[in-house]
C-alpha cells in the first residue's frame, strides 16, 4: 500500500488544485444558495488527503534513493521541455510539512472567516498555493520552478488583496506584487543565461555540470548574482524585504503559509542551486553578505515595531537571513533543517496573535496587555512559538542553529557571532512582544478580548504538539547529533544568548520601568521603527527615477509621436481643403493637372542630368 502512494506521490499537488477548482463557483454570483462555507470545506478534505498520502508515500521513501520521474510536456523546434520531478524523503518530508500546515491553516480559516464572503476566492487561493508549493518541493527543473514561483506570486497578490475594498490591501497587493516581480526578472535571465553555459535546467545535471565545469568567472559571477535576485524576494531579504510587511495587510490565515513556507519557496531553490554557486565564490559572499545584513538588521527593527503583525514579519526575514548564511556557507543540510524548524514555530506564532487580531479592537501591541488570565491558550502557544524559534533546547530550532554554527566554528567564526547576536536579538523581540500582550494589566482595548472560538484554538493546540514533539521525531529519524559529540561551546553561546535575550526583555517589559519604552537617542528609535528609512530611500530614488522617466514618456508620446501624427492629419486636412476650392469638376481639368504632376515629378527626378547637361553648355 505504501509503495502505492509513492508511486502516485505526484498527485498531491494535483489534489489541492482540484479542490481550488472545485471552490470557485461558490464565489459571489455563482452559487448563492448555500452560502460560500462548502468552498472551505471541499478544500480541507481535499487537503486532508494530501496529507495523508504524503504520510503514507514518506514512510515507503525513507531511507531508499531518490528516483526521477519524466513527463514529457513541449517539444518542438528542437526545444524539449520535460517536467522532471524528484521523489526523495527530503522533497516528500517537504509535502508533509506544506499539506500539514495549510490543512491546519483552512481549519483556522473557518473561524477567523466565519462570517466572510470571500470564502470562495480566498480556499481556491489556498488550493493553488498548496498546488504551488507542492509542485514546486518535487520539481527537478529550474526553468518550471520559474514557472511555479511566478505563480506563487501571483497567488500572493490575489490572496493579500482579498479585501479589496480597502486601500491599505491594495497596496499591499501592489507592493508585494511588484517588489517579487523585480527579483523575478533578474531571476529569468540568470535562468536563461544558466541555459548557454551547461545546456541544461535539472537540477541533478547542474550539479554534475558544475563539478567539472570550467567558465569565466565573470560570466558566472553575472549568472548567479541573476540567480539570487528571486529568491531574494521570496525570502524578503534586503533591499527586497519590504513586501512582506505590507502583505500583513491580508487576512491572517493566508499569513500563517505566506510566514512559514511560501517565504521559504526561494530558499528552496537556492539549496536546490548551491552547486552551481559554489562556481563563483563572490555570489557566495554575497549571499552571506545579504543574509548577515538582513539578520542583524531584520532583528533590530522588530525590536521597535509596534503592530502586532509587522513584529513577527520582521523576524521571518531575519531567520530566512540565516538560510542565506547557510547556503553560501555550502551548509545545506542545516539549511534545509531552519526551513522546517522556523515553518513550524513560524505558524504557530502568527496563530496565537491571530486570534488576537480577529477579535481585538487594536493591533497596537503597546495598547494591549493582561492577555494572559483571557487568553491562556493563545499564551501558551505563544511561548512555545517562541522557544521553538530561538537556540532553546530541546526544541527544534535549537538543533538548526547548532548544527548551523558547528560548521562554521572553525571556518567562519566571525559568523557564529552574527548566529549567536541574531538569536538572542529575536529572544529579546519575541519576549517583548510576548511581554506587551499577554503580561502586565488589562488595558482598555484589551479587558473584552476573549479567547478565539474552538475552530482557531483547535490548529493552535495541535501545531503546539508537533513544535513540542518535533525533537522527538528528528531524533527518530536520525537526524540529531549525539549528545556525547555536541560542541559545547557553541550549545552554550546559542543557549545562554537565549536566556540573556528572553530575561533583559522580560525585566525591561514585565518589570516596573515606566512604558513606553524608548530609547535614549531618539534619532535610533526612529531609525529601528522606520525600517531604516528604507522606504524613504525608495521613494526618493527608485520611485522617484522611475516617475521622472514616466513623465519624459508622457511628454515625448503626447507632443512629439502625437504631434507629429497630428501634423501630417492637419496637413492632409488643409491640402483637401485647398484642393476643395481649386478643383472646376471639368475632365481636362484633372487631366491637365495629372499631367503637370508627372512633369514636376519627371523633372526632379531627371534634374541631376540635366544640371549635367546646363553646365556643359554654360562652361
Amino acid at each position: 500500500m505504501a509503495q502505492y502512494f509513492l508511486d502516485s506521490v505526484w498527485l498531491i499537488p494535483v489534489y489541492a488544485l482540484i479542490g481550488g477548482l472545485l471552490a470557485v463557483p461558490w464565489s459571489p454570483g455563482i452559487i448563492r444558495k448555500t452560502g460560500p462555507r462548502p468552498a472551505g470545506y471541499v478544500n480541507l478534505v481535499m487537503t486532508f488527503f494530501s496529507f495523508f498520502h504524503a504520510v503514507f508515500a514518506f514512510t515507503a521513501i525513507w531511507n531508499q534513493p531518490a528516483r526521477e520521474v519524466f513527463i514529457p510536456w513541449l517539444s518542438t523546434a528542437g526545444l524539449n521541455l520535460t517536467i522532471n520531478l524528484e521523489i526523495s524523503s527530503v522533497s516528500v518530508g517537504a509535502l508533509i510539512v506544506v499539506t500539514g500546515l495549510n490543512f491546519l491553516a483552512q481549519i483556522f480559516a473557518i473561524g477567523y472567516m466565519e462570517m466572510d464572503w470571500g470564502w470562495g476566492r480566498f480556499f481556491s487561493l489556498l488550493g493553488l498555493f498548496e498546488a504551488g508549493l507542492g509542485a514546486l518541493v518535487l520539481c527537478n527543473d529550474l526553468f518550471f520552478s520559474y514557472v511555479i514561483l511566478e505563480v506563487l506570486t501571483l497567488g500572493t497578490y490575489l490572496l493579500v488583496g482579498l479585501w479589496f475594498s480597502q486601500p491599505l490591501v491594495v497596496t499591499g497587493a501592489r507592493d508585494a506584487f511588484l517588489t517579487k516581480r523585480v527579483g523575478d526578472l533578474f531571476l529569468l535571465m540568470g535562468v536563461l543565461g544558466l541555459w548557454t553555459l551547461a545546456g541544461t535546467w535539472n537540477y541533478t545535471e547542474l550539479a554534475e555540470w558544475a563539478a567539472t565545469a570550467n567558465v569565466d568567472p565573470t560570466v558566472m559571477t553575472l549568472v548567479c548574482l541573476g540567480l539570487i535576485a528571486g529568491p531574494m524576494g521570496k525570502c524578503a531579504q534586503f533591499p527586497l524585504h519590504l513586501w512582506l510587511d505590507e502583505a500583513m495587510e491580508g487576512p491572517v490565515p493566508s499569513t500563517i503559509l505566506r510566514n512559514s513556507v511560501v517565504v521559504a519557496s526561494g530558499a528552496w531553490v537556492l539549496i536546490k542551486l548551491q552547486p552551481v554557486f559554489s562556481l563563483s565564490p563572490v555570489v557566495s559572499s554575497a549571499m552571506v553578505t545579504i543574509g548577515a545584513v538582513t539578520a542583524i538588521g531584520a532583528s533590530l527593527i522588530a525590536i521597535a515595531q509596534i503592530d502586532i503583525k509587522r513584529c513577527l514579519s520582521y523576524s521571518v526575514s531575519a531567520y530566512m537571513g540565516l538560510v542565506f548564511i547557510a547556503v553560501g556557507t555550502q551548509q545545506d543540510d542545516a539549511a534545509l533543517l531552519l526551513v522546517l524548524t522556523h515553518a513550524l514555530a513560524s505558524a504557530l506564532l502568527v496563530m496565537s496573535t491571530g486570534g488576537i487580531v480577529w477579535n481585538s479592537i487594536t493591533q497596537d501591541v503597546t495598547q494591549l496587555g493582561g492577555l494572559w488570565t483571557r487568553r491562556p491558550i493563545s499564551g501558551i502557544a505563544f511561548i512555545v512559538g517562541t522557544l521553538g524559534f530561538i537556540g532553546f533546547p530541546p526544541l527544534g530550532s535549537f538543533w538548526a542553529l547548532f548544527k548551523l554554527a558547528d560548521g562554521l566554528w572553525i571556518t567562519h567564526p566571525g559568523l557564529v557571532g552574527i548566529i549567536v547576536a541574531v538569536n538572542a536579538l529575536t529572544a529579546f523581540s519575541l519576549t517583548r512582544e510576548f511581554s506587551l500582550i499577554f503580561g502586565g494589566k488589562p488595558k482598555q482595548m484589551s479587558e473584552r478580548s476573549p479567547e478565539a472560538h474552538w475552530p482557531m484554538v483547535l490548529p493552535m493546540v495541535i501545531l503546539v504538539g508537533f513544535v513540542l514533539h518535533l525533537p522527538l521525531v528528528l531524533q527518530s529519524l536520525s537526524l540529531l547529533p549525539n549528545w556525547t559529540t555536541l560542541n559545547k561551546d557553541i550549545a552554550l553561546l546559542l543557549i545562554w544568548s537565549s536566556i540573556f535575550g528572553c530575561s533583559i526583555s522580560g525585566v525591561i517589559y514585565l518589570g516596573n520601568i515606566p512604558k513606553p519604552i524608548r530609547l535614549p537617542w531618539k534619532g535610533l528609535q526612529d531609525l529601528l521603527a522606520y525600517d531604516f528609512y528604507t522606504p524613504k530611500l525608495y521613494k526618493i530614488t527608485i520611485i522617484f527615477g522611475v516617475a521622472q522617466i514616466s513623465k519624459f514618456a508622457d511628454i515625448l508620446d503626447r507632443f512629439v509621436i502625437d504631434g507629429i501624427v497630428n501634423l501630417v492629419g492637419l496637413f492632409s486636412l488643409l491640402g483637401g481643403e485647398g484642393l476643395k476650392y481649386s478643383t472646376t469638376g471639368q475632365t481636362q481639368f484633372y487631366a491637365f493637372t495629372i499631367l503637370v504632376g508627372v512633369g514636376l515629378l519627371g523633372a526632379w527626378v531627371t534634374w541631376p542630368f540635366w544640371g549635367i547637361q546646363f553646365l556643359s553648355l554654360v562652361f
